[in-house]
């Protein structure tokens, strides 16, 4: 605590060069997750299972790996607290102060009418990030000093170190596809930690409240349903298994956008793409061959056309992808074209969305909702990846987590679909899971090379 930020960071600073932390349990290797996700499994739940067994066919199977990502707010992590007359006033840029509030009166084991949270802009990120989490910090330090606005500021390598995370999955899927050009089966072996354990009345959803002198662990596992979003093809497929497996991992994780529908949709429309491709079938298709709902089918077209007439030189290649969010909500397909050049690296060139996210209140905001969800998912599908050793994250600042900058994102145009007296739905998320199957999938079409865990491995696309 001091009167100015020059203080407060030198005085931090002389503080960190002269503390010893224990360690009480090791990481995991960060080398072998993929491997390891299936050993640490404590739970298994049936999400889908419909139809007989099938034998007959040609059967398709990949795994594929998504590793922890971070929300990356471009701003730190910021709370102000004031503690006066036995009340406690926060400003914060949480995504719920109520859930928040009741969090910290329990933290504080104070009633919630003594807590008054305000919510102001922040830096924002599409998730649970470390906001709740630093006004925790700055009320703790207020109620030591009485009177006097405290105002906490998480500096960069905290944010990149302690923020709650996507978190890593594994999705085994197969297929069988028949003589006919139809899938006759599908199976997805799902494997995932929880995708939220944002604040609510259980103190320990602050991670300030685990490390207090007399700390509150966080109870329960958060929303395990994230994992398998999306897991269940939404093609008409007439035998389906879907199973989800959960498992604690070693690292602080919560809600990201889309939770589990990005990695699921990754291997889903990339195990479609390979079949389409060994049967030399058009990829548009062979996706509205296996859809029986006009607006989805609706969508793809209007992708098709607007990609209509792209051609490709040596190394380019051209890939799409198409995902119902939640299998209920808005519609998306996303089209690529990219460039890998001889040394691996991959330039996105153009980027196509067509959307159907219902009745449009906001066209504008709309567009920009679903331009972001592309960009950023390119970011995860190429550049983004939390590195860890044994005793904490090493990805600590932008040099060691990289994400998009300026100069990587393409062209992209996004194209609304718009079905007449329909009710809206929810575009925020819908183009984040399609996104890196269209990237991947393009990747395959210029290289020959099936991309199987992400972030993207240049290495792997050398020439």
């Amino acid at each position: 605590v001091g009167e100015n930020e020059y203080e407060v960071v030198k005085s931090a600073t002389r503080l960190s060069s002269s503390t010893q932390w224990s360690v009480t349990a090791d990481l995991s290797d960060f080398n072998s997750l993929k491997n390891d996700l299936p050993k640490m499994v404590d739970n298994t739940e049936l999400v889908e299972s419909k139809g007989e067994s099938v034998s007959e066919g040609t059967h398709f199977f990949g795994s594929f790996y998504k590793p922890y990502i971070m929300h990356g707010s471009i701003g730190p992590a910021c709370g102000i607290a004031l503690f006066d007359t036995g009340r406690f006033t926060i400003w914060t840029h949480s995504q719920g102060v109520f859930p928040f509030r009741s969090a910290l009166a329990s933290m504080l084991a104070v009633d919630q009418e003594d807590v008054h949270v305000i919510g102001l802009p922040g830096a924002g990120c599409f998730g649970h990030n470390c906001s709740d989490d630093a006004a925790a910090d700055a009320a703790i330090i207020a109620r030591k000093y009485p009177g006097r606005h405290v105002r906490v500021q998480w500096s960069r390598m905290e944010e990149h170190q302690w923020e709650a995370l996507g978190c890593a999955m594994r999705m085994d899927v197969e297929a069988t596809l028949g003589s006919d050009n139809k899938i006759h089966a599908w199976s997805t072996e799902v494997y995932s930690d929880s995708h939220s354990t944002r604040p609510n009345s259980d103190a320990g959803t602050l991670l300030t409240a685990r490390y207090l002198e007399q700390p509150t662990a966080l109870q329960g596992r958060g929303y395990l349903g994230g994992g398998h979003r999306n897991a269940a093809p939404y093609y008409v497929i007439p035998t389906l298994d879907v199973k989800a497996h959960f498992y604690q991992g070693p690292l602080r994780v919560s809600s990201l956008r889309s939770l589990g529908a990005y990695a699921n949709i990754f291997a889903i429309e990339s195990l479609m793409d390979e079949m389409a491709h060994s049967r030399e079938v058009d990829p548009f298709q062979f996706r509205t061959d296996h859809l029986d709902d006009a607006r989805a089918i609706a969508v793809i077209r209007k992708l098709q056309m607007m990609m209509n007439g792209i051609k490709t030189t040596s190394r380019q290649g051209l890939g799409m992808a198409f995902s119902r969010y939640k299998n209920s909500d808005a519609y998306c397909a996303v089209g690529v074209h990219l460039q890998v050049s001889p040394a691996g690296e991959v330039s996105l060139l153009h980027m196509w969305a067509a959307l159907d996210a219902g009745e449009v209140m906001n066209t504008d905001g709309l567009i920009n909702q679903t331009e972001g969800g592309m960009i950023q998912a390119a970011s995860w599908t190429l550049r983004e990846e939390v590195v860890f050793d044994k005793n904490h994250i090493t990805s600590s600042h932008w040099g060691s987590y990289p994400i998009f900058r300026y100069q990587d994102i393409p062209r992209i145009e996004v194209a609304l679909v718009r079905p007449p007296d329909v009710s809206p739905l929810g575009g925020g998320e819908a183009a984040t899971p399609p996104t890196p199957a269209a990237i991947t999938n393009a990747i395959f079409r210029a290289t020959g090379q099936r991309i199987y865990d992400l972030p993207v491995d240049p290495k792997k696309l050398q020439s």
